[in-house]
């Protein structure tokens, strides 16, 4: 028999997550029936999404396999589509190694494809960046900005977490369509990386206020916002914005972990007289057109209009911890685990 593991969150996390939420779940494998496949993770995602998705599970389905996506390679197969030795896109959670069928592996909200696929390999690509810039957060970056920012040549455009998985895509993605490019992130070594990216402007918001930031890097305004964080820092940005701007809110990380609802300044009065765009959105709205995105992610990875930074965690009995990296600003970039 061959064994299987599997990280479990065994309750709600409350606050920041903890070593204490997870368990690894180790069980014998079945042999596998028509239909079927075996597949063994080769690289895991851990994403910011994974924190206030969890909230929706019922209590009463805890433990649960921790959800996430991986890309795996197929060790055995009896189903025509997924033949042995080809790497795959699944949403099987934290696995290492399990059986399934296609329909188990159905992608919910906050992925991107609704089942499993055999992506194609592509020169310069790696498995891994079909987690990152050629996966759920390539896509997120690439229909977030262009199909709600409408970003312009000549736009002003503030990206918050701009260090992150999406953030540094969205902009390198801006920088393509001839936009001044403004970022925020959390200390020096990431400022330095965005502006060898090509950022125009770069702060770190603890070193400097949103509001000074954009008085000297857009005296005039900004024209679009990709919002990572929300919180305080977004509320400074669209106070900041021009007439008619438009703003994509991918997240909220700054308040994943809070215990209590937030009070902020209301905006509504603000959206009104400033006649501002603000639109939330998941992925999946586009997720008919996944293979377009990756497509256009991988064309400017490979000709070097984007470059790519991960950060790599060794090890699936790594894979909390790598999770909890994402709430300590330990990642540039994308952040996976190699499963070995």
């Amino acid at each position: 028999m061959v064994q299987g593991r599997r990280w479990v969150l065994k309750q709600h996390f409350k606050g920041t997550p903890k070593p204490e939420d997870f368990e690894l779940v180790v069980e014998e494998l079945p042999e596998i029936k028509d239909g079927e496949f075996m597949y063994k993770s080769l690289f895991i995602s851990v994403d910011p999404y994974q924190r206030p998705y969890t909230d929706r599970i019922p209590a009463s389905m805890f433990p649960v396999t921790m959800m996430g996506s991986s890309v795996a390679v197929i060790e055995k197969s009896k189903h025509k589509d997924f033949p042995v030795g080809s790497e795959v896109l699944v949403y099987g959670g934290w696995v290492e190694r399990a059986i399934a069928k296609p329909e188990d592996l159905a992608m919910g909200q906050g992925a991107s494809i609704s089942k499993p696929w055999v992506y194609p390999k592509i020169n310069g690509i790696s498995s891994s960046m079909m987690l990152g810039a050629c996966g759920m957060p390539g896509n997120t970056a690439y229909f977030g900005l262009l199909r709600i920012c409408e970003p312009k040549a000549g736009d002003v455009v503030v990206v918050s977490g701009a260090a992150g998985a999406v953030g540094s895509l969205v902009g390198q993605i801006a920088k393509i369509k001839g936009c001044k490019v403004i970022g925020f992130a959390g200390n020096d070594e990431k400022v330095g990386w965005l502006k060898e990216l090509g950022f125009d402007s770069v702060y770190n918001y603890k070193k400097i206020s949103v509001t000074d930031a954009l008085k000297e890097a857009a005296p005039d305004g900004v024209d679009c916002y990709f919002d990572n964080v929300g919180g305080s820092m977004s509320i400074s940005i669209l106070e900041n914005m021009k007439n008619r701007g438009r703003t994509a809110v991918c997240g909220a990380i700054s308040g994943y972990n809070e215990a209590g609802a937030q009070k902020f300044r209301d905006i509504l009065a603000l959206t009104i007289y400033k006649e501002l765009r603000i639109e939330g959105f998941y992925v999946t709205r586009w997720a008919s057109e996944y293979a377009e995105g990756v497509q256009h992610m991988a064309g400017w990875i490979t000709k070097g209009d984007i470059k790519v930074r991960e950060t790599v965690v060794q090890g699936f009995e790594n894979t909390p911890k790598a999770f909890f990296g994402l709430f300590d600003g330990s990642n540039t970039g994308k952040m996976v685990v190699k499963v070995e």
